[in-house]
């Protein structure tokens, strides 16, 4: 079956600064899919200094229209503090080759914003139409963002505590 490549982008503001921001999301945990308000398992490998391995699982993947959709995801994560950067590439499961690079930028003292860059690798039966290509881009785009978005408020909730 021919893979296709959907580019999108988005930016979310983060209520911490650049530094709190980046320590606390690139602090992989057996407990992360709590905090997304997924139900799954998530195991973390610290394969090298800067280096992570996550095997994710799901009962019902919330990212598979069809309902009650097992699903293994690995990702392999590379950081780069120096930059404020990160990059989670998937190397099995239903969007191996896919790559998501995440960059952090200061907004004030206390705030920062996180720029997304996605590149999801998914089978198709044949190549999307530049309509259906920029569809899927927006539908990509949309889950992600309110993702994160849902990411950034349990961010701030437990930097206040």
């Amino acid at each position: 079956m021919p893979l296709q490549r959907v580019s999108y982008q988005f930016r979310v503001r983060l209520p911490v600064g650049r530094r709190a921001a980046y320590e606390w999301a690139t602090d992989y945990r057996s407990d992360d899919f709590e905090i997304m308000g997924f139900r799954g398992g998530r195991n973390v490998e610290h394969l090298a200094d800067g280096l992570v391995l996550l095997t994710d699982s799901f009962e019902d993947d919330p990212f598979d229209a069809k309902a009650g959709s097992r699903t293994t995801k690995v990702k392999l994560v590379h950081l780069f503090p120096e930059r404020w950067a990160w990059t989670a590439t998937h190397v099995s499961g239903p969007a191996r080759f896919s790559q998501f690079l995440y960059q952090l930028t200061p907004n004030g003292a206390h705030a920062s914003t996180l720029e997304f860059r996605g590149n999801q690798v998914e089978q198709v039966g044949a190549p999307l139409t530049a309509s259906r290509l920029r569809a899927r881009a927006q539908e990509l785009r949309r889950e992600d963002s309110e993702l994160w978005r849902r990411l950034s408020r349990e961010l701030g909730k437990s930097h206040r505590k």
